[in-house]
């Protein structure tokens, strides 16, 4: 599988990971955002799977508040 296709299948994983928990603790987007302190938009781009530093530390707390650490 080529580093292109690869990255893209763990984008997809990170999604459906967070995704899932969202599911499971009955909490959309928007109440996680306003719990983290960011806007809907910059949490969707980085459980999309953005790249950027701001993406990875936005997950990082994401996963912390879902309990995914």
């Amino acid at each position: 599988m080529a580093a292109e296709e690869q990255l893209e299948v763990a984008k997809q994983n990170v999604e459906r990971n967070i995704k899932k928990a969202l599911f499971d603790k009955n909490m959309t987007q928007v109440q996680l955002a306003k719990l983290i302190g960011e806007s809907r938009q910059n949490v969707n781009k980085a459980i999309k799977g953005g790249t950027l530093p701001r993406d990875v530390e936005i997950r990082k707390r994401i996963y912390k508040v879902l309990g995914m650490e």
